[in-house]
């Protein structure tokens, strides 16, 4: 069995949801997420480009929807090849990956990012430096454990944890969605707790990436509770994974490299020719080389450029095979080679109908290299996943990934921007750290004064400002510093 009745239970009895014979808990966890702010406040986060420029791109709520089923695909691609695996008798039980916990782990994995997307959350992580750090996934997991709005410990029957003690009671009673164990797990993407203290976080950070990748302190004790009930194995100390939350992972990855490009394309700030003339360009091939090696991803350059020369120069050939594709009218085909090439991607770039046959074949390829690496029949939820090396897709996947990030986030048009949001995301949290949290809205401001600790006081400070979509970051800035602020009427 890949699931059993301890990964179904919940940290804290739950009296607030009715159960139905027709509806799993793992179908329950997807409502108790889709119905929840922090969800739908995705729409105003930012993935690549922001919302504000043009209602076409893609937002935290669209990447995300397309991550969840991108990743329902690649687990009913595995539960296919499971069933030959059991039919074959090299698999002694009939396993089977639970779309609804696959689906959920998708549509959560970006919660907890902040406004203004990477550079908001570098920003935080900075003003965080030694009260624990801030960093998106194990934001997503607080989200998920403490902030949102489900239970209380009134209504939770369980010994209570959480920030801030005053005379030995805890001050937050907050405790988030309650989910179950197997769904809290299948968003655990990085098995590390973050040290409070800047200089312990630099210790273990080997690869200099920067925020560290990992769950706050203030999870550790449902972390550990998860991994036993998902386990079996108290004080479990191995590396821990689930299925789910590879495929979540892998998804993630195969959305960003296709789905973030297309929206390149559309912007027109890369064409498929700048990939082929990428040699050009030395920079740029030397950040992605730098990227992928940070992940012990072994490349050089000139391994790069192939890769990026593979992976595109089909589009220049397949126009001439393919029906319904980018076939060239006859005063293309008198042009020189390099002109027809050039033609070709500027129509790739213009045509969404060029653009979607080009991403929907890149995800196609993609999903279709998903393997089964190993099962683990003692352990199943932690089996392994992984692109298989066929046709060199594990690879394509990681250039593109890294070089979408070099021409665009990294660029001069970007810095611009990211600037702009790392000092209003900076400016909001100084002045209401200065004024002891006045200017919090009413629940967050009855949290703060009750705290007795600075590091408890910053952190319900952070997952405020965390919490912002873009517009509310810059409608709320310009409250505090605009000589025309907005009306007092509208709430915080």
């Amino acid at each position: 069995m890949l699931y059993s009745d301890l990964d179904k239970k919940r940290h804290y009895t739950d009296y607030s949801s009715t159960k139905n014979v027709y509806r799993s808990d793992y179908c329950r966890d997807i409502a108790r997420l889709i119905h929840c702010p922090s969800f739908r406040r995705l729409q105003g986060k930012t993935q690549l480009f922001a919302g504000e420029e043009s209602d076409f791109f893609r937002n935290r709520l669209t990447h995300s929807l397309e991550v969840s089923h991108i990743a329902k695909m690649i687990a009913k691609k595995l539960n296919f090849d499971l069933d030959k695996l059991h039919e074959k008798k090299i698999t002694k039980e009939k396993y089977e990956i639970d779309s609804d916990l696959v689906y959920f782990a998708g549509l959560a994995h970006d919660l907890g990012h902040p406004p203004f997307g990477h550079i908001g959350e570098k920003a935080l992580d900075e003003i965080m430096k030694d009260y624990g750090g801030f960093e998106g996934n194990a934001q997503t997991f607080r989200i998920l454990t403490t902030l949102e709005k489900k239970i209380l410990d009134s209504e939770a029957n369980s010994v209570t944890y959480g920030i801030g003690t005053k005379g030995g009671k805890v001050i937050d009673h907050r405790k988030g969605l309650n989910l179950t164990y197997r769904t809290f797990a299948s968003i655990l993407k990085y098995d590390q707790e973050i040290p409070i203290k800047f200089n312990d976080r630099k210790k273990l950070n080997n690869k200099k990436i920067t925020p560290l990748k990992g769950y706050y302190s203030s999870d550790s004790i449902l972390v550990l509770k998860m991994k036993e009930m998902v386990t079996g194995v108290h004080d479990f100390n191995k590396e821990f994974k689930t299925i789910e939350c590879q495929i979540m992972d892998i998804a993630d990855d195969i959305s960003y490299s296709t789905y973030d490009l297309e929206d390149c394309f559309k912007a027109g700030f890369i064409e498929p020719l700048d990939f082929i003339t990428a040699d050009q360009k030395g920079e740029i091939i030397s950040s992605v080389v730098d990227k992928m090696n940070e992940d012990k991803k072994s490349i050089t350059s000139q391994r790069v450029k192939e890769v990026l020369n593979n992976a595109f120069r089909g589009l220049f050939d397949f126009d001439y095979k393919r029906e319904g594709s980018i076939r060239p009218d006859e005063k293309i085909l008198e042009m020189s080679k390099f002109d027809i090439k050039y033609s070709i991607s500027k129509r790739i770039v213009q045509n969404g109908y060029f653009r979607t046959a080009f991403t929907s074949a890149l995800v196609n390829d993609y999903v279709n290299s998903v393997v089964i690496d190993v099962i683990d029949d003692k352990r199943p939820a932690l089996s392994k996943i992984k692109l298989s090396k066929e046709k060199g897709l594990n690879e394509r996947l990681e250039v593109l990934k890294h070089y979408v990030y070099a021409t665009q986030v990294l660029s001069p048009k970007m810095k611009i921007v990211a600037y702009r949001g790392e000092t209003i995301v900076k400016e909001i949290f100084e002045i209401l750290l200065e004024n002891h949290g006045e200017f919090l809205p009413y629940d967050y401001r009855k949290i703060y004064e009750r705290l007795e600790y600075d590091i408890d006081r910053r952190r319900t400070i952070c997952d405020f400002v965390a919490g912002m979509t873009n517009r509310y970051a810059l409608e709320f800035y310009g409250r505090l510093k605009s000589e025309n602020p907005q009306t007092i009427f509208k709430p915080l």
